[in-house]
């Protein structure tokens, strides 16, 4: 029997995927494994029984992952499972923001009370006048599962889409529309676009990377979408920027006390993936994530580990974490001296991951240099 802790309220359609292999428990220190949205555990201690984490949702900056790779616990995150949702939302923003609805519902709500409302609003509605998207075109900074969806969505629409990703792959190629345009540097695109929008991931590397000197590449006037992560985007350049005109309106589902109120500013409380269907979809992709791994030893979308998938167990297997080994694989393999039938694994940086099918049957596993962790699985 395994324990699963919960952080923040999790899906019940999700907690319902688990087997009677699990019971879903309050007391992490006792959890095998931990279900998470946005809760911050970087403040938190781990117990030796905690084997992996898995977040709710695509972002995983509340989670120490280097420390918990340290700690051979693996952590998975749900890519695409509320892209749709976020999607949505990234229209609505876009569309919000052409037709400058936000400022025109504000304007409504002061008419209340008054006399010949209606004739108020006939009279007055002509400073709210916006433009459709259609025939605009929108740069998608950032082609995963959310900015494809984005860029195809935006093209049905009308709009001219224009795409860069540094790291563009096969899937995201094939899942976009080949109206799509995509660039290799943002400077073919940036100069281009009335919009443009962010779908990149938050870590050290991207970090305050939406700055002035991309801000100066982009059309004056531009409006720019962040739905994404605040910390991508530096607070400071937006706001000068804002200022200058050079961005003409800023749409973001994260609030700043930096942008509270501040003109040309539309912000929502982060409802990216606040709907019943993402909920849902991230939760029961988690307790798969975290099945498979316990059960299986086979490790998809982990964001500290590399992928080893060798499919349902049929025989023995061994799992073993490594720091600092250069080709894990052969190392371990070689280290283990068993029967291989099957293998699987490699290295995500500093931290490599290897999971061995054999037949033999072990009592034992020798100890091999750089490993952190190692578990044997018996059918």
């Amino acid at each position: 029997m395994y324990n699963i802790a919960t952080l923040n309220k999790i899906s019940p359609v999700g907690l319902a995927h688990l087997s009677d292999k699990y019971t879903v428990v309050d007391d992490v220190d006792s959890a095998t494994g931990i279900l998470v949205r946005s809760q911050d555990m970087k403040e938190m201690d781990f117990s030796k029984s905690l084997m992996t984490i898995a977040r709710a949702g695509a972002g995983v900056n509340n989670i120490p992952l280097d420390r918990c790779a340290d700690q051979g616990i693996v952590v998975f995150n749900t890519p695409g499972a509320n892209a749709n949702a976020v999607k949505e939302l990234v229209l609505a923003g876009m569309l919000m923001s052409a037709r400058n609805v936000p400022a025109a519902i504000k304007w409504a709500a002061t008419l209340e009370g008054e006399d010949d409302a209606a004739k108020k609003v006939e009279k007055g509605k002509g400073q709210f006048a916006g433009s459709e998207i259609a025939g605009k075109t929108l740069g998608v900074f950032g082609l995963g599962a959310i900015g494809v969806l984005v860029a195809n969505a935006a093209a049905e629409l009308g709009m001219n889409v224009i795409g860069y990703d540094a790291f563009f792959n096969t899937k995201s190629a094939h899942n976009l529309c080949s109206c799509v345009k995509v660039v290799e540097d943002p400077k073919d695109m940036l100069p281009l676009c009335d919009y443009v929008t962010i779908h990149v991931p938050a870590m050290d590397a991207t970090k305050g990377m939406f700055n002035k000197d991309l801000f100066a590449q982009m059309k004056d006037g531009v409006t720019l979408l962040n739905y994404s992560r605040d910390k991508l985007v530096n607070e400071a350049d937006l706001l000068a920027a804002l200022d200058s005109g050079k961005i003409g309106k800023y749409t973001t589902d994260f609030v700043t006390d930096g942008i509270m109120c501040k003109e040309g500013v539309t912000y929502t409380p982060h409802l990216g993936a606040s709907t019943k269907e993402a909920e849902d979809n991230c939760a029961t992709m988690a307790v798969a994530e975290i099945m498979d791994y316990i059960e299986n030893g086979n490790v998809v979308n982990s964001v500290n580990f590399p992928k080893a998938d060798l499919g349902p167990i049929g025989e023995t297997r061994v799992c073993v974490m490594t720091k600092g080994v250069e080709n894990p694989v052969d190392a371990v393999v070689k280290g283990l001296g068993v029967t291989v039938k099957a293998v699987a694994g490699g290295a995500k940086g500093d931290f490599g991951y290897v999971l061995v099918a054999t037949d033999d049957k072990l009592s034992s596993v020798p100890k091999m240099d750089g490993t952190i962790k190692v578990r044997v699985i018996q059918d």
